[in-house]
């Protein structure tokens, strides 16, 4: 299934003309630890199948549906049996700005079964059936109707982890929204800011609130502290600036907004499981070899 795998990391082929990749996987064999910059979406169809994201098992039941994000070592042990396995240019997800909040709901790995939530397994199910379909399709407009099926999950994943936000923080309605509104204005504080020092005070005044009561509703909404999602953005930010082969590692680290070499190569490592001197080693040897 992997065409391509340098190191660490799988260079994913698409077809000519074509956005998305999908395998009808029967093959009963183990893929290394790897990582590439697509997002990558899993069903299996027979049997369960086995995937190790960054450590972690996900025993993935016949159609469940395990979503990877973008830059996330995995494997798969070989397992007999048939599923589907999604790739997508993360270009069109990620440099949409409208997707933004859908985005940043899958910054981590995800599985969605119905013990999650029932009718969100069943639109997750039904769709990627339907992208199956669509796969072979030779319409000029399969890719574009594949990817507002993807989207259609994305949101629906969002709409719930937007209620459960709403169940855990003992809200209304009424006032999840305005949570909403004012984080989507300090997130995109930090995306414009992330190269500069950021403050507590200075994120509090964006989303009007007070210092403490700032920092105990973000953690609560986001599902991490703002100095984790800072640290996130930077980190996301070095990524591009490592596959640029002429930019140093220290200018990548001052660029993204890190103090230190000792502070980047730290986070760095605790967010992408591997160094940022590994990260950009690997996709120069598949730039070079691949013409990426």
């Amino acid at each position: 299934m992997i065409k391509h795998l340098s190191g660490d990391y799988e260079t994913v082929e698409y077809d000519e003309k074509k956005y998305v990749m999908l395998y009808d996987n029967t093959d009963n064999e183990a893929y290394p630890v790897h990582w590439h910059r697509a997002v990558e979406v899993l069903m299996p169809l027979k049997n369960t199948y086995i995937v190790n994201v960054s450590g972690t098992d996900y025993h993935i039941r016949e159609n469940d549906v395990l979503i990877v994000p973008t830059g996330e070592l995995h494997s798969m042990p070989a397992v007999p049996g048939r599923r589907l396995i999604f790739q997508c240019d993360n270009r069109i997800l990620g440099d949409v700005p409208a997707l933004d909040s859908l985005m940043r709901g899958i910054s981590s790995p995800i599985m969605i079964t119905p013990e999650m939530d029932k009718d969100l397994h069943l639109l997750a199910k039904k769709n990627m059936l339907d992208i199956f379909t669509l796969y072979s399709s030779k319409s000029e407009l399969s890719d574009v109707k594949i990817y507002v099926k993807l989207i259609d999950i994305f949101i629906a994943l969002r709409e719930f982890q937007l209620r459960q936000h709403q169940i855990a923080m003992d809200v209304d309605e009424e006032k999840i929204d305005e949570y909403s509104e004012k984080f989507s204005n300090v997130l995109k504080y930090i995306d414009n800011n992330y190269m500069y020092d950021i403050s507590l005070d200075q994120l509090a005044d964006v989303a009007g609130y007070s210092k403490y009561h700032f920092s105990r509703i973000f953690k609560q909404y986001n599902s991490m502290s703002y100095l984790q999602y800072i640290n996130a953005r930077r980190t996301k930010a070095a990524e591009l600036l490592l596959m640029e082969p002429d930019i140093p590692i220290t200018e990548v680290a001052m660029r993204s907004g890190f103090k230190s070499l000792t502070t980047f190569n730290r986070i760095f490592k605790e967010i992408k499981h591997c160094t940022p001197t590994d990260f950009k080693k690997l996709y120069s040897v598949a730039e070079r070899r691949y013409g990426l």
